[in-house]
């Protein structure tokens, strides 16, 4: 990594506090809250040539933003992050000029409110890895945040599943693909007609949940239609207009997913996504609370979801929907059917994918993009 040399001297600037509190905002959520290293809760302000450049990090991941700003003294200084956010939220609009002081404290002033902030030493502050010079892929903003949004929720908690920790993106000359699963559940969706320039074959990447919940605010925050995606040994890069985040690989092999979609999952149903939301919640009142799990019986013509605990009851509710298969009853945890139907907005249809009672379900909604491959699977739960 190369060291960008790195401003010093008594930084002086002036900025307004409308452009500060935004940048502030993309950057605050990186800062470490809870850490024995006191210099991660700070900010790092470097100022140069009519820029202040914002760095928060956390070690795992970092964050560097800027904005436009009067240097009077370009410079280096690091500020409390929280309390510095929260201050500057508090302040009414207009000019703020930030200015380093002796023993590192930081003033800030800005209308009649004069402030002075203890700061840290600029050199303590870590060196975070800059975006490489080569090798970026240009990303649709707008498809990334979609894959995001339907598969984040499907990643493990369990800190010992490493590998299960992220989803996988993967990219090929003409799509893109994201997949998570936490050995319960599976979300995979692929988008068709992406050009990927720079792009042969594929490419494989594990990105951690804690840069896709990061991305997801900053993919939001944006009027860009595309972002540059880089990668090293160490360390993914997303630059997204002026801000640039990156994150720590995780490393480890993702579970070959592929061998676990269903390929003969011939009987199916259609329904309602409101329908069945509405009815999966009603009857999840009475599932058992530590399992969740509901069942579902597929009739002539007829889904019926029930659920019963020795502690709250019982409760059975039907919907009238084409089906002409074998009977069949199958059990699924009553949240993880919820989460892909609060995924495609509880709207449209939903088609409902078995083969018996001990294989898993599929789900996807049945809304004929061609261009979005969308499917949700679901291991089935002993009743």
């Amino acid at each position: 990594m190369t060291e960008t040399a790195a401003p010093s001297g008594n930084l002086e600037i002036t900025v307004s506090r409308a452009e500060l509190l935004r940048e502030l905002t993309a950057a605050q959520s990186v800062v470490e809250r809870k850490t024995t290293i006191p210099i991660l809760s700070n900010f790092l302000f470097e100022a140069a040539e009519g820029t202040l450049t914002i760095t928060a990090t956390d070690l795992d991941q970092s964050m560097r933003t800027s904005c436009a700003a009067k240097v009077k003294k370009s410079g280096a200084c690091t500020v409390p992050a929280r309390k510095l956010y929260d201050y500057i939220k508090l302040l009414p609009d207009g000019e703020i000029s930030i200015k380093l002081m002796d023993n590192h404290w930081v003033q800030i002033r800005a209308g009649r409110s004069n402030t002075k902030m203890v700061g840290m030493a600029r050199a303590n502050y870590p060196q975070v890895p800059e975006f490489p010079t080569t090798g970026a892929v240009k990303i649709s903003v707008a498809s990334l945040r979609n894959m995001i949004s339907k598969t984040i929720f499907s990643i493990s908690n369990e800190e010992s599943r490493y590998t299960l920790n992220g989803a996988l993106l993967v990219l090929k000359t003409e799509s893109m693909a994201m997949v998570a699963t936490d050995g319960h559940r599976l979300a995979h969706i692929e988008k068709l007609g992406e050009t990927m320039e720079g792009i042969s074959g594929e490419k494989k990447t594990l990105i951690p949940r804690k840069a896709l919940a990061e991305l997801v605010s900053l993919l939001g925050a944006t009027d860009a239609e595309t972002l540059e995606f880089a990668d090293d040994d160490q360390t993914l890069y997303f630059r997204v207009g002026g801000r640039v985040l990156t994150s720590r690989k995780l490393t480890g092999q993702f579970p070959n997913y592929e061998a676990v979609l269903p390929r003969d999952n011939n009987k199916f149903v259609i329904v309602r996504s409101e329908d069945l939301a509405a009815s999966i919640q009603r009857v999840a009142q009475f599932a058992d609370e530590r399992s969740g799990a509901i069942k579902i019986r597929l009739e002539q013509n007829e889904l019926k979801l029930s659920s019963s605990s020795s502690d709250s009851g019982e409760s059975e509710d039907s919907i009238e929907t084409p089906y002409n298969y074998d009977p069949l009853v199958v059990g699924f945890n009553s949240q993880y059917l919820l989460d892909f139907l609060k995924a495609i907005g509880n709207t449209g249809e939903v088609r409902l994918e078995f083969k018996d009672a001990q294989s898993a379900g599929q789900m996807r909604p049945e809304d004929g993009n061609e261009d979005v491959k969308y499917r949700y699977i679901l291991m089935p739960m002993r009743i």
